[in-house]
């Protein structure tokens, strides 16, 4: 077995999106070979209304896929082709948006005000670009739960983990996405299939994701007491860690325990034209996205708004 090392650990940047929606960006709109086949990643936590509640009116995608996993309140979605829900704590929305939809989706918060969800995009392969869109709602109940000796407990949203398979299938990128919770001091060896990119994303908590069986932490520029001091490299709330080849990711936990998405998927390799909610492949594939809006021609199933 060979340990993923990390290769880049980052904070989730400060961003507003929609129509103000206060949110934190861990990865999107750079280098799209870095995460392929995943493009962008969000996180939408906050507790007060008045920075989510105008939400994410009416926009076009094409040539994508989104991801919405929600934690907490509710997300209100809708679209042009009629389909009509709402996404509670523990649901997820698979959107496959293939040849293009209008959307849009409107945040709640819980009784307390609280809203906290995430958005991941994947691409799409040049011959699924033009797809007929599709959904896959998935309520919190129906995504397999493990819940290991050490009390490690893993969500299978997505892909197979510890014998168990996610709800969710037939996806492009033939990806796995796990919502991980480890106990304090724990550590755990996680299987990621070679041949996938990987990245973790913490949101509670704190972890180490270095290999336990070399040198532990980073040499700090200070001194004690005329000492060297080592410490630990901790990655904590709203820290993304992208990992390095390997088959397995190893992560001991902080003195209050973490909880993180561990994401995986099978790089695309195709060149990228990428203009907001519309990914393509090529810069005339965009020119054309965008006539169709223009002349009414975006959606190519039967429009029901």
């Amino acid at each position: 077995m060979s340990v993923r090392p990390v290769v880049q650990s980052t904070a989730a940047k400060p961003t507003l999106e929609g129509a103000g929606v206060h949110l934190h960006r861990a990865f999107g709109f750079g280098d799209p070979t870095q995460f392929d086949p995943f493009l962008m990643f969000d996180d939408f936590r906050n507790e007060d209304p008045e920075h989510y509640r105008k939400g994410f009116p009416w926009h076009p995608h094409r040539g994508i896929e989104t991801i919405t996993y929600v934690l907490s309140g509710t997300v209100d979605h809708g679209d042009s082709l009629g389909n009509r829900g709402s996404l509670g704590a523990g649901d997820i929305q698979w959107m496959t948006a293939g040849s293009g939809i209008m959307h849009q989706e409107m945040p709640k918060g819980d009784p307390n005000g609280r809203m906290h969800g995430f958005q991941l995009w994947a691409n799409l392969p040049s011959s699924l670009k033009m797809t007929s869109p599709r959904y896959q709602d998935v309520p919190s109940g129906e995504i397999p739960e493990i819940v290991d000796d050490d009390g490690t407990v893993v969500r299978v949203i997505c892909g197979s983990f510890w014998g168990r398979n996610g709800p969710v299938d037939g996806i492009a990128a033939d990806p796995q996405y796990l919502d991980v919770s480890v106990p304090a001091g724990r550590t755990k060896r996680l299987p990621v299939d070679t041949y996938r990119q990987a990245f973790a994303y913490v949101f509670e908590g704190s972890a180490s994701f270095r290999d336990a069986s070399r040198p532990f932490g980073v040499l700090l520029e200070k001194e004690v007491d005329g000492e060297e001091v080592h410490v630990r490299d901790m990655s904590g709330d709203r820290t993304l860690v992208r990992f390095g080849t390997g088959d397995e990711v190893t992560v001991t936990a902080g003195e209050h325990g973490v909880r993180f998405l561990l994401v995986s998927g099978a790089p695309i390799r195709e060149p990228v034209a990428w203009h907001g909610p519309i990914v393509m492949n090529t810069r005339q594939e965009l020119i054309q996205a965008v006539n169709d809006l223009q002349n009414g021609t975006f959606i190519r199933e039967g429009a029901r708004f």
